[in-house]
């Protein structure tokens, strides 16, 4: 019976959240308000199919340690570094404010001031999913903006992580105050020796793990090294340190991020994280009440102006106090005006310690599916107000801060893409190389390209190359099975591209003009094009005849092969 309850609650689940997932998708919205409704759908709230909540719930908690393992992985100190001033100002600030005005709401209704302020908490920090989504959808990752921002979120990030490592140590409160800063120290003493073994043991066997699998060239192999790491460290944090399992695996993501091998367990070993991610989504939605939240409309208001005006009013104060303008603090302030899997986790960890009130966790999921639907719309018009403004530049912004005009993504450094990278170099053109083996990669690096290590087909890699805004692209080195993928996934990112392929046969190059190519360039048919022209040389055919005949059999050997 139990087994037939996991797979209808897993097949229902992920069902739902396909259906849901797509709709919101095809309306604009973030798939994660389809995933939440998906939960609502399939839960007690509803009729129909009931999913076994308990199951999903343990599918959950692998989507929690997943997802922070995701955090961690991109988290880069010198993201924050680099807007540091107005990220942390602005970031602790707008929490401040977020978290005043939620316990004080949350107080203002008969909760308790813990239950309220951790409610509060859950209110004042964005979605790394949304926000970043946004920010690639409307170009401006890359920009001041798109900078700020992340860096925004970063230190919402560490505020956030820290919440839920001392979250059960506050949630006791026996014992007094005495009692409660001796649970804080020792829970600061085993991080402080959890985060000393992670980076100093883990900092470096982990590098060494990666790199011995790496070279072995096999993706499921390099995949479930990716997940054994965030799992186990996972658990074995929690089971030697006494500390979350959230926080074990934030950690090992944070290892293999600053390793060489970050993009590629992003975008090979993640898409399980995905597929939990969702689940955990849908665990949440079924928990949603909507009797409960008409019951109490006034708090629910009160939960949507702190999260939709209150933090970006919050946000573009400070954003402005700190001397930058308002084409900048608009579209920061509005990108933050979103709750998601941040304050959900928080929100899941404050029901099971009993610290959030009874129906604390409804408005936040309420607010959650109402602030990300929002979110996209927003922006744009945000966006469509800031640029009409004509203010002076704001600080950090400078030419040396512009894209490069012209640059080139070349997949593979085989002989045919080091020469076109040579070639693209010479002729002014910054080349950008994609590779799969990690040993090429460090060669490359150290011929001074700029190099990405990981699978091109994967939208994350082509990304971080600059796909965007690159002039070409050219696929010289993968086999001829990944190769209509990449042109495909690159034609999506950036529709102006000029798109080069390298075939093996003649018979594969229409199947990669049909992805997109401009050109394809067959070795079967230049090897007959060589030999051609080697035996008519031979035979003593005149310019003339030799330019004629090799016509001839050019139009002869490529309509055999469907391309004219």
């Amino acid at each position: 019976m139990h087994e037939s309850e996991l797979i209808l609650t897993l097949t229902g689940s992920l069902a739902a959240a396909l259906t849901l997932g797509f709709i919101t998708h095809r309306l604009g919205l973030s798939p994660i308000v389809g995933y939440l409704l998906a939960g609502f759908i399939v839960g007690p709230y509803t009729p129909g199919f009931v999913a076994d909540r308990a199951l999903a719930n343990e599918f959950a908690e692998i989507g929690v340690i997943l997802l922070m393992f995701g955090v961690g992985l991109h988290f880069h100190v010198k993201d924050l570094l680099a807007v540091r001033g107005i990220a942390i100002a602005g970031a602790l600030g707008q929490i401040a404010m977020a978290t005043l005005l939620g316990a004080l709401a949350g107080h203002a209704f008969g909760w308790s001031w813990t239950g309220s302020v951790v409610f509060g908490m859950a209110l004042s920090v964005a979605s790394t999913v949304m926000l970043t989504r946004v920010l690639i959808d409307n170009r401006d990752l890359q920009t001041r903006t798109g900078r700020i921002a992340v860096g925004w979120l970063v230190v919402e990030d560490i505020f956030t992580v820290a919440v839920l490592v001392m979250l059960p140590a506050i949630s006791t409160g026996a014992g007094g105050a005495a009692a409660l800063i001796e649970i804080v120290a020792w829970t600061i003493l085993k991080l402080a020796l959890l985060g000393v073994f992670a980076f100093v043991v883990g900092g470096r066997t982990i590098p060494r793990l990666l790199n011995v699998v790496a070279t072995t060239q096999s993706r499921e192999l390099f995949t479930l090294t990716v997940l054994v790491l965030a799992l186990g460290i996972a658990v074995g944090s929690a089971m030697a340190f006494g500390v979350s399992m959230a926080l074990g695996a934030f950690l090992a993501g944070m290892i293999v991020g600053q390793s060489e091998f970050s993009l590629r367990a992003a975008s090979d070993a993640l898409p399980m994280r995905d597929a939990f991610a969702v689940l955990f989504f849908v665990s949440i939605g079924m928990v949603l009440d909507p009797a409960a939240l008409a019951k109490a409309p006034g708090l629910l208001l009160t939960t949507l102006a702190i999260v939709l005006l209150a933090k970006p009013i919050a946000a573009l104060l400070i954003v402005r106090l700190l001397g930058y303008g308002s084409k900048i603090g608009i579209p920061v302030a509005v990108a933050l005006s979103q709750i998601g899997e941040f304050s959900l986790i928080l929100a899941t960890v404050g029901d099971q310690l009993n610290v959030l009130a009874s129906g604390a966790a409804n408005l936040i999921i309420a607010a959650s599916i109402i602030s990300l639907a929002l979110n996209p719309i927003l922006y744009r018009s945000a966006r469509r107000i800031a640029n009409r403004k004509t203010e002076a530049p704001d600080p950090g912004t400078s030419p040396a801060n512009a894209t490069p005009s012209h640059r080139a993504v070349v997949v593979g450094y085989g002989p045919t893409g080091q020469t076109v990278a040579r070639l693209l170099h010479d002729g002014g053109i910054e080349p950008i190389i994609i590779e799969m083996n990690v040993e090429t990669t460090r060669r490359v690096r150290q011929e001074g390209h700029r190099v990405v290590y990981g699978d091109a087909t994967r939208s994350e890699v082509l990304e971080a190359a600059g796909i965007r805004t690159a002039v070409a692209l050219i696929v010289a080195g993968p086999g001829t099975e990944e190769a209509p993928e990449i042109i495909r996934v690159a034609r999506r990112m950036n529709i102006n591209l000029r798109v080069l392929a390298r075939s093996h046969y003649l018979r594969e190059s229409a199947v990669m003009r049909r992805a997109g190519a401009d050109e394809v360039f067959s070795g079967e048919g230049e090897v007959a094009l060589a030999m051609a022209g080697y035996v008519l040389g031979f035979l003593g055919a005149t310019p003339e005849q030799m330019d004629r005949e090799r016509q001839r059999v050019h139009e002869e050997v490529f309509r055999q092969a469907g391309q004219f």
